[in-house]
């Protein structure tokens, strides 16, 4: 984990922290803009070379964040957490897919801190199993992802990330395998280019792909785990549970090549050959429960294809079902402090 300095344990412990306006009331209006940012370190008040660490860290910010870039867009209330944080909803229109379907977002605490005003926050992008239409599960209150962020963040597990929802499906009729299946609504490019700029649009993320990563359960996990694969200049991480690791939608009939571009077993081979450096390496965390199925299968990727900059990882749940409760679990035991260690930490002023 890049720079998971105290300053980000102790800021959630803090009571005085600027938390999204609006009321706790579902429907309601909510804002996710951060305190304002600070002016440079030379026109800052103990700027300069009166501070020269403070600057140090200013100017580490300044180097790797990118400040929302617009247009803003206007979220409603969907739920909101004990600790007063929200997730939000609305409603985006796919400026490259073609595709407008709804995203859910929450920030955490520390995102809304002065102390790191000039910093980006990494974003996790969770992905539901199933159809993922119309509806993203992982934006209720009941799976606790968000809660259990807010918890692991204090404890020094997990990184404080922006967690983003889209649905995952055009609708509810087929399995798209998060991909531009040809003739089909266009959902790898949905998933990996309209959602992702969206989040640039509206939140401090990190320039690098140090600040991006995946987490879904079985269907969801499956285009987690491809797209970290086929994206690596995009994307760092995933957490992958219960998934598959071939494509299977019945849509790919007749584009047998278009499906092997999008196999995860293909795309990780490929990538495993390529030199062992920092700008090719991706974490692949993967989880099953005891109780599931796909142990055997998983065990075979994670010895065929995890070689070279393709780095592995795997959870085995205790009494763990193929179901998101588990998962969150599995997440809770390790597999988040593990990407988390691979990821870039919010900055703080000093």
């Amino acid at each position: 984990m890049k720079r998971l300095p105290k300053a980000l344990i102790a800021a959630v412990a803090l009571g005085s922290v600027a938390l999204v306006a609006g009321c706790s009331d579902e429907g309601a209006p909510v804002s996710f803009d951060g305190p304002s940012a600070s002016a440079p370190a030379t026109e800052r008040p103990g700027g300069g070379a009166q501070d020269d660490k403070t600057d140090a860290a200013a100017d580490e910010a300044a180097a790797k964040t990118l400040m929302p870039t617009g247009p803003k867009a206007s979220f409603t209330t969907q739920n909101t957490l004990d600790d007063g944080t929200k997730i939000g909803v609305t409603t985006l229109e796919g400026a490259k897919s073609g595709f407008t379907g709804k995203v859910w977002v929450w920030a955490p605490k520390q995102y809304f801190d002065p102390k790191y005003a000039n910093s980006g926050f990494p974003v996790l992008m969770a992905l539901p199993g199933g159809n993922g239409y119309p509806n993203n599960y992982w934006m209720g209150t009941d799976l606790k992802l968000q809660s259990s962020i807010s918890k692991w963040s204090q404890e020094g597990k997990s990184l404080p990330f922006v967690v983003v929802m889209p649905v995952l499906n055009p609708d509810a009729k087929y399995y798209y395998d998060g991909s531009d299946i040809p003739g089909q609504p266009k959902m790898g490019t949905w998933i990996t280019e309209d959602v992702p700029d969206f989040v640039k649009a509206n939140f401090r993320t990190f320039k690098s792909r140090d600040g991006w990563a995946f987490m879904g359960s079985s269907s969801g996990a499956f285009v987690g785990l491809k797209s970290v694969l086929q994206r690596p200049d995009r994307f760092k991480a995933v957490i992958a549970s219960g998934p598959d690791t071939v494509p299977d939608s019945p849509l790919w009939s007749g584009h047998e090549a278009q499906r092997q571009a999008n196999n995860p077993e293909k795309l990780a081979k490929a990538l495993g050959a390529k030199p062992d450096t920092k700008d090719n390496d991706v974490y692949l965390a993967f989880q099953i429960g005891t109780k599931e199925s796909g142990m055997k299968s998983l065990n075979a990727f994670i010895r065929d294809y995890g070689k070279g900059p393709v780095k592995t990882r795997l959870q085995v749940i205790q009494d763990g079902e193929h179901n998101a409760k588990t998962y969150v679990k599995g997440m809770g035991d390790g597999s988040i402090q593990w990407i988390s260690e691979h990821m870039q930490a919010p900055i703080p002023a000093e």
